[in-house]
């Protein structure tokens, strides 16, 4: 049995990719996308019929009308491939903003229900600001599962338990790349502050019996998937999904319920707590907002690609 195999018996598996041709390969359970994945997906050969098909069939709407149907089209492609769920991204220029999160939210499964597909296979996802975490409150209260995204801090992830969402996606390679930056040497994988972070969070979520699911996210090597395996999900870019698939070598299940070393203590999730820990977690916070402006310039970039092919 192969590696990825090996680790597909601890936990879930899910494809970090717009490229549904790529996921084919690796039979992965769900699916998550991003802006950035989306826009880079859309500018191969393979994609850019049904791109401009899209955008022709919806030519008339406004850009951000035509982009939620990009999105739509691409997370419908994907779900005649993975049998679970697929992520779909919240513009992340409403990113502090929670009545509009919650409307673009429920426009888009409005979107995915006149095409026939239920709430219980799409997460909506939102980066994980207080306002965002507000919003996914209100989402799951009307069955709208949610996905919180740029993910870097425990105090983020608390608040995201108290508010009963679905599911949250620390970015073990982006915290990793800021302590690298910072302190300019390279980590083991037991050693990696994102897969502490992870292990954190997920011994955290166990020992208070939060029911939100931990996907571990954003890898940059083997070293960390295999280090975090046992994690509920992982999502895995296609390059590392291939190198598991061609590894034997013997997966040891790391994160295990009821295992944590320690109890950890509660956190404040209240707004002046929350906003204090974030802003004192220097890395959290560069990451939080680098995400957001990241994310926000790709859907730009893909407004610029609709303005041109209308």
């Amino acid at each position: 049995m192969n590696t990825l195999d090996q680790l597909k018996q601890f936990t879930t598996v899910v494809a970090d990719t717009g490229d549904f041709n790529a996921m084919r390969a690796y039979t992965p359970r769900d699916a998550t996308t991003n802006p950035s994945l989306i826009l880079k997906a859309v500018q191969q050969d393979a994609y850019k019929p049904l791109f401009s098909e899209t955008v022709a069939a919806h030519k008339g709407k406004s850009i951000g009308a035509i982009v939620d149907q990009v999105l739509i089209r691409f997370g419908l492609e994907i779900l005649n491939i993975v049998p679970g769920r697929v992520s779909t991204e919240v513009d992340a220029r409403l990113s502090f903003d929670t009545p509009a999160t919650i409307g673009k939210a429920r426009e888009l499964i409005a979107l995915y229900a006149a095409a026939g597909i239920g709430k219980d296979r799409v997460l909506i996802k939102i980066a994980s600001t207080w306002e965002g975490i507000q919003a996914a409150t209100v989402l799951e209260k009307e069955g709208i599962h949610c996905n919180l995204t740029l993910l870097f801090s425990p105090i983020q992830a608390a608040a995201c338990a108290e508010g009963g969402i679905t599911l949250i996606s620390p970015f073990v390679g982006r915290i990793l790349d800021w302590y690298k930056k910072r302190d300019g040497k390279d980590f083991t994988a037991e050693e990696d502050p994102g897969v502490q972070s992870v292990r954190f969070i997920y011994a955290y979520y166990k020992h208070y019996g939060y029911r939100t699911e931990v996907m571990g996210a954003s890898f940059r090597n083997i070293g960390e998937i295999l280090a975090l395996a046992g994690c509920d999900l992982l999502t895995i870019s296609p390059d590392l999904l291939n190198q598991l698939q061609g590894m034997n070598e013997p997966v040891e299940r790391k994160l295990i319920p009821g295992k944590a070393a320690t109890a950890p203590i509660k956190l404040d999730t209240s707004e002046p707590a929350f906003r204090y820990a974030l802003n004192n977690d220097a890395m959290a916070t560069e990451k939080l907002a680098e995400g957001i402006r990241a994310f926000a310039v790709d859907a730009g970039k893909l407004e610029s690609l609709i303005s041109a092919a209308l």
